[in-house]
């Protein structure tokens, strides 16, 4: 389980681009940090990753799970899954997998909401790919956190 504070690194998998993302210390706000490249017929970079982990200090990893949009588990989904073991393998750090359905689109849609134009920016929507899923990933666990919260304000003392 990743701890309640600290940074968390977002890893937005990508058969040749792989979006990276980071939370601040109080993992309220995820921001897009870089974009590795994997050459063709190569393993993922896991040496620049390492080098950001070093960097940053993350306490936790988020890879992003690409399921299909009926939720499935396709080839995209496996190989995911088997970064992410090596990912958690590598750095030793706690890491959950999360969905990340349409978070291309999403970080797509924000960038046109700005007037922006993706056009050349393949690297910047990727990281802004995972920075979405990241957000994701943060508000869906503090929102678990306050319902907890108040379920067990609601039971009272036992």
């Amino acid at each position: 389980m990743i701890p309640a504070k600290g940074r968390i690194l977002a890893v937005d998998w990508g058969e040749v681009r792989i979006g990276l993302a980071l939370s601040d210390e109080s993992q309220t706000l995820a921001t897009p940090l870089e974009t590795l490249v994997r050459r063709a017929g190569k393993r993922f970079p896991v040496a620049r990753l390492l080098e950001l982990t070093s960097l940053h200090s993350p306490v936790g990893i988020v890879v992003g799970l690409p399921l299909s949009p009926e939720g499935d588990e396709e080839a995209s989904a496996l190989a995911a899954r088997d970064m992410a073991s090596t990912i958690a393998r590598r750095t030793g750090l706690p890491l959950e997998l999360w969905d990340e359905r349409m978070t291309t689109a999403r970080a797509l849609a924000a960038i046109w909401e700005q007037g922006g134009s993706p056009r050349g920016r393949k690297k910047d929507v990727d990281s802004l790919a995972a920075s979405v899923l990241l957000q994701h990933f943060l508000d869906a666990r503090k929102n678990r956190a306050e319902r907890t919260e108040r379920a067990e304000r609601a039971e009272g003392p036992q």
